[in-house]
């Protein structure tokens, strides 16, 4: 039996466009696809340096939704004014 295939992946699965590095594991897309066929040590490396590129990745903030505007307007005591 083979031993499972150590992965960063998070399955947040999209490419910063500013630094070419993945949104949820920082791996490159070149490093994603060629994952399966890099030894262990060679996983371990790229591991290595995923700290310090995923804080290199400015995130944008996320859109509220719905849900959360409700929410906070609920919590403000405002309750949204409609009538």
């Amino acid at each position: 039996m083979t031993a499972p295939i150590e992965s960063p992946c998070i399955l947040v699965c999209a490419i910063d466009p500013v630094t070419g590095y993945c949104f949820g594991c920082g791996r490159t897309g070149a490093e994603i696809g060629a994952w399966l066929g890099l030894n262990p040590a060679e996983r371990r490396g790229v591991m290595a340096d995923l700290p310090a590129r995923l804080a290199t990745i400015e995130r944008k903030p996320r859109r509220e939704t719905r849900r959360t505007r409700l929410r906070r307007e609920a919590a403000a005591g405002d309750g949204g004014g409609g009538a």
